[in-house]
């Protein structure tokens, strides 16, 4: 089966459409077109439903779906290691992403990397612990820089940076005037939380805990969350990272007891993985060892 026909196959079905696919690989619409009828009339079933809207999957489209992305996959990692073999690097990498990790982290890593390798593309895919598990369990991604995956999801960990969940409370409230924030302290405010039922880090810690707080107001992103904490709309918490470069009435207090997350690389198989996704994992392990050392 050939790995172009599946990859225009995985690309109108991403997008939709047949013109935003041909835009995305270069080929026009009617090049892609042949591509998935000529797939279709391989597999002598249908695999995308056309309408007025645009195009989406059959039901064996869906079910083809891994198979077509492992070959694919299979295809790029072959085309990178013979690159590699003749001394060049090349290739695209698709990383799934903590949107902190991405304000905070990936500029300077990407930028790094981009700089030895400037014949990889890096792709960046914004995200929640739980789009990553879905990303890595169909192999979607090259891998995931994130927190842990939950038990379930079948993938290889390697952690990387370890950071604190703290308190963020207003700056104006008695309780800011404490040390520590007691972590039961969050039933008995108001408290607004982020991204709800997304298996978040809060969703984590509250869970863990049994905790029930008092949720006045929810929000999508944490930078949403952190202005209406400084509005004085009620209090939350996130990593410390997140917020380290903003600016706001916001006080910060570690919980008691302190809590922390590993932040690290969830790859769907380490030995599998391509060579240009291995260079990418070191160059992270390379540059947060640099930000170690340095504080």
């Amino acid at each position: 089966m050939d790995a172009v026909k599946c990859a225009a196959l995985l690309a109108a079905a991403e997008l939709g459409s047949m013109t935003a696919a041909a835009e995305k690989l270069g080929y026009t619409q009617s090049g892609i077109t042949r591509m998935i009828r000529s797939l279709e009339a391989e597999l002598r079933f249908p695999l995308l439903v056309r309408g007025r809207s645009g195009v989406s999957l059959t039901g064996n489209g869906s079910r083809m779906l891994p198979a077509f992305r492992e070959i694919v996959r299979a295809d790029e990692n072959a085309r990178q290691l013979g690159a590699e073999l003749s001394g060049v690097v090349t290739g695209t990498v698709t990383v799934g992403s903590y949107y902190s990790v991405s304000a905070m982290l990936l500029p300077e890593i990407v930028s790094r990397f981009e700089a030895l390798y400037p014949g990889v593309s890096v792709r960046i895919q914004e995200g929640g612990n739980r789009e990553m598990a879905e990303w890595l369990d169909a192999r979607a991604v090259d891998c995931c820089f994130g927190a842990k995956p939950a038990d379930s999801v079948v993938c290889d960990w390697i952690p990387v940076f370890r950071d604190e969940l703290v308190a963020w409370l207003p700056a104006s409230s008695p309780l800011a005037a404490e040390r520590v924030f007691p972590l039961r302290s969050l039933e008995s405010v108001p408290f607004i939380q982020t991204s709800p039922d997304r298996d978040t880090d809060q969703d984590r810690l509250l869970r863990e805990y049994g905790l029930h707080p008092d949720i006045r107001f929810t929000t999508r992103d944490g930078f949403s969350t952190y202005n209406m904490v400084a509005s004085g709309l009620g209090v939350s918490f996130n990593q410390k990272l997140i917020s380290r470069d903003w600016r706001g009435r916001v006080a910060e207090r570690p919980f008691d007891p302190p809590q922390y997350i590993s932040l690290g690389i969830a790859v769907p198989s380490l030995r599998e993985a391509s060579p240009a996704a291995r260079r990418f994992i070191a160059c992270v392990q390379a540059v947060l060892a640099e930000r170690d050392g340095a504080q």
